[in-house]
């Protein structure tokens, strides 16, 4: 199972769309896939569920979250579940359910990091829970794990971040968006370097499995430009010109010579997705990716055009996600 982390510390991209989405083109395209919400804002279990799903899933009236999962190791009554619950929303997507009371976890994550340089067991065991909660999801099979986490660099997004094999970054057309480039590039490197501190300082008779914090970059997502004449209007040109050499000085800490700055020439540009206006709106009230809108959803008219492009901009993303991040091809037999 490939792990990916979509992750930046500006708020507002579209992260957490550009998840569900991708999450329900990966099953079309035959991937399983399990989703984590791991942003103690929940919004990911919001776009999958309704409210009333998502009450019964707070109240343990009828399932449980990600946070009860990993409540018994917090309170030290025990270590994390063997068997997550996983919300079956298809049959091949599968959710891990984020909580806000995941919020009340960053203060214990935070101070049990430095303890992994002194050897301690329970250490190890809290800032792998959500890597172990997800290596436990295997029962769902799934081929692809997706993490959706806050905009933040806290300590719940650095145990999250240390699960994933790859990180792509979503952006938006603007100065924040770049600015959180700087901080995201270096960040990933600290958080690296100081998990691969931990792993040799990991004790003997730990009978966990650790993540290695692979934390590669697989590129960035520009997300929800305006379109004038099938070109970015210039107030949002200007800052999509920079995302190129910004992603390879702070995040790949690579200097070249570039011969365009067009992000379509940067091959770490995995797509420049539209904002695609009226659609979302019409997702949002019958909990449908955009692309899978039907007539009878209110897509009709040129709204099917919009439907029809939509889905090939994410399949197309999800095809450069699968060549970026070495995904294997599924067995057509």
């Amino acid at each position: 199972m490939k792990i990916i982390a979509f992750f930046n510390n500006k708020g507002g991209v579209g992260k957490t769309s550009l998840v569900y989405h991708l999450a329900w083109m990966f099953g079309d395209l035959g991937y399983r896939v399990l989703a984590a919400d791991l942003d103690p804002q929940a919004n990911l279990s919001g776009m999958f569920l309704d409210e009333n799903r998502l009450e019964e899933l707070w109240t343990g009236s009828g399932g449980c979250t990600i946070d009860r999962d990993i409540a018994p190791l917090f309170e030290g009554t025990g270590d994390i579940s063997i068997a997550p619950h996983i919300e079956k929303l298809s049959e091949r997507i599968g959710l891990l359910s984020g909580d806000l009371a995941l919020s009340k976890r960053e203060d214990e994550l935070s101070a049990q990091w430095p303890k992994c340089l002194d050897e301690d067991d329970r250490a190890f065991r809290v800032v792998t829970a959500f890597s172990r909660l997800i290596q436990h999801a295997g029962s769902f099979q799934a081929d692809i794990a997706l993490i959706d986490v806050g905009p933040n660099l806290g300590a719940i997004n650095r145990v999250a971040l240390i699960a994933s094999d790859h990180v792509i970054i979503p952006l938006a057309p603007d100065l924040f968006s770049l600015q959180g480039l700087r901080n995201v590039g270096p960040t990933l490197k600290k958080w690296r370097k100081d998990w691969r501190k931990r792993l040799e300082a990991k004790p003997d008779n730990l009978d966990v499995e650790l993540p290695s914090g692979n934390m590669q970059p697989a590129g960035y997502v520009i997300m929800r430009h305006s379109v004038r004449l099938s070109r970015p209007v210039q107030a949002y040109a200007r800052w999509i010109s920079q995302a190129p050499s910004t992603y390879m000085e702070y995040v790949l800490e690579e200097q070249k010579i570039r011969d365009s700055d067009r992000a379509e020439d940067d091959e770490h540009c995995l797509a420049h997705l539209k904002d695609y206006r009226s659609l979302m709106p019409m997702a949002q009230e019958t909990r449908k990716p955009m692309f899978m809108l039907k007539p009878a959803d209110g897509a009709i008219g040129a709204h099917q055009a919009g439907v029809a492009k939509c889905y090939n901009d994410f399949k197309i993303l999800a095809e450069k996600i699968i060549t970026t991040c070495g995904i294997p091809a599924l067995d057509e037999s």
